[in-house]
């Protein structure tokens, strides 16, 4: 579910990236803590993948605001 290739991320508008990014955030920071907690993890490569997809999206966040500065 986390998985969101660059070109997925490219087609969403700002609005829909942030809104994307508080999602991951949100379920990041829940199995960070879960894993604190010494609670068993589904998947233990979660936070990795959820980690590189919120870089992700913050990178392509900050393409698009630039792009937009230039241009506007």
């Amino acid at each position: 579910m986390a998985i969101l290739k660059s070109d997925e991320i490219r087609d969403m508008s700002l609005e829909e990236m942030e809104a994307k990014l508080e999602e991951l955030s949100s379920e990041l920071a829940r199995v960070r803590g879960m894993a604190a907690t010494g609670g068993s993890l589904e998947s233990p490569g979660r936070i990795r993948e959820l980690r590189r997809t919120i870089a992700r999206l913050k990178t392509i966040m900050k393409e698009k605001s630039k792009r937009e500065v230039r241009s506007g």
